[in-house]
């Protein structure tokens, strides 16, 4: 048996309201008929069970991260094989997954782990999620939130000192992501309510559920100064033919000799209203839907460079084909009533936001 299912993960940094969310999670989405799993924080199970992350002992310190990557696999792993048995859609929620584990050591000891479990980065945070959502901690905005009484094996309390290490290990969670194809950074609002709504919207976009048309902000830029702390990929877009009213898009990514294919499409169904699917696929069959390109349209090359901004997520495309030097700066998941919070190595020239002109599906057009 086979049925519909996505993988998605909740993070984010102490007290960012991960727990609040996943009850409205199962809530929400049980009520439309879909089977929801949630997998516990593994980091936590260890915790309880006896395991310091803080401890002095290397060689534990060492055995005990191991340990929690495979745990976090294995039962990634085993809730997915009980997914497929489902009759029903089926969701799988992750409080953390396995990037998360690569926050708390050093990079050497991270790809050390990794090689001796056979996997990389690239695998681990590309290839196993259809989505991250990223809840920024409530000590980076919502100090008077900030609480730690609601997990007991918190390290990070609330005090100057406190809220600073809980700042920093948002920031580094945050950076652990980047760079995946549908990470989304949930700041803090005045309204608590907000952040929850922001969560419950971007999982029925994953899940392909109808939504409301809404223009990410995207502006003519110019590189100023140096991009600090970005990931970058190389990005070939194709589009493929399709029914009128219908964007056929097919993705090839590449990040550190690795790539990622996947298929988009994108259908208007009424004025106020799209609906969007995306979904991995594999090389052979990206190669085979190659055949259908749209001969109307050149493929578009171009490449992306991820980065964090004052707790906000940008991509800036920069494309190479089938235009040369124009760069574009993209916003992804800031609020329409929040504003842009612009670095100070970006320089705006214009902005295009909802401008047909610069959309990825006409830039492609053969004059």
């Amino acid at each position: 048996m086979q049925t519909e299912i996505k993988r998605i993960v909740l993070t984010g940094g102490p007290c960012a309201g991960k727990t609040t969310a996943l009850v409205k999670i199962i809530e929400h989405f049980s009520s439309l008929g879909y089977k929801v799993f949630t997998i516990p924080e593994i980091p936590t199970l260890f915790s309880q069970a006896g395991m310091n992350y803080l401890t002095k002992n290397e060689g534990l310190f060492y055995e005990g991260e191991k340990a929690t990557l495979e745990l976090q696999i294995a039962f990634e792993d085993k809730f997915m094989r009980m997914a497929q048995e489902c009759e029903e859609p089926t969701v799988i929620v992750c409080d953390r997954g396995v990037m998360d584990i690569s926050a708390y050591m050093t990079p050497e000891m991270w790809e050390k782990i990794t090689a001796e479990l056979g996997t990389s980065s690239a695998q681990l945070r590309d290839q196993r999620y259809d989505a991250v959502l990223h809840l920024v901690s409530a000590a980076d905005g919502a100090e008077e939130f900030y609480t730690t009484s609601n997990n007991a094996q918190r390290y990070e309390k609330r005090d100057e000192e406190g809220l600073r290490i809980a700042r920093m290990l948002d920031k580094k969670v945050i950076d652990a992501w980047k760079g995946h194809s549908h990470l989304r950074v949930i700041n803090n609002h005045e309204d608590f309510d907000k952040k929850i709504n922001r969560v419950l919207k971007e999982i029925s976009y994953v899940l392909g559920l109808p939504q409301p048309i809404e223009e990410e902000r995207k502006y003519i830029v110019e590189l100023t100064g140096e991009l600090p702390d970005s990931i970058e990929s190389d990005i070939v877009q194709t589009y493929l033919v399709a029914e009128p009213g219908c964007e056929v898009r097919l993705r090839k990514r590449s990040w550190q000799g690795k790539n990622v294919y996947v298929h988009t499409t994108k259908k208007k169904i009424s004025e106020t209203e799209r609906l969007e699917t995306e979904r991995q696929i594999s090389n052979n069959l990206y190669q085979s839907l190659l055949q259908q390109a749209d001969p109307y349209r050149k493929t578009i090359h171009k490449i992306r460079r991820s980065f964090i901004w004052k707790g906000q997520y940008f991509e800036l495309d920069s494309f190479t084909e089938p235009v040369e030097g124009l760069m574009i700066l993209e916003t992804k998941g800031v609020a329409s009533d929040e504003s842009v919070k612009f670095p100070p190595f970006i320089r705006v020239i214009e902005d295009i936001t909802g401008n047909k002109k610069y959309y990825n599906y006409n830039i492609a057009l053969k004059n």
